[in-house]
């Protein structure tokens, strides 16, 4: 466990304690970010569970992922084709 720190999280209305080697600034960054999308999925999908708004949340996060990663694959090519 070398490096890794605690962290204090509120995540929608749950308090987490999360642990990992980013700094706090990262984790509050992250914080803020996920909250947001929890409530903007929240506040357009009336009656929403938080369970069913997280696993959305995951699905749109692991989606963009991909998608960055396809565009980094692709820049690679181009840079590797030059």
């Amino acid at each position: 466990m070398d490096n890794k720190k605690r962290f204090k999280a509120k995540i929608g209305n749950k308090d987490f304690t999360l642990i990992g080697t980013a700094s706090e600034e990262h984790m509050t960054a992250v914080t803020k970010i996920l909250n947001n999308e929890l409530t903007k999925i929240k506040s357009q999908i009336n009656r929403i569970s938080d369970e069913d708004a997280a696993i959305l949340l995951a699905f749109n996060a692991i989606s963009n992922q991909l998608d960055k990663q396809l565009e980094l694959d692709e820049l690679k090519k181009k840079d590797a084709n030059q």
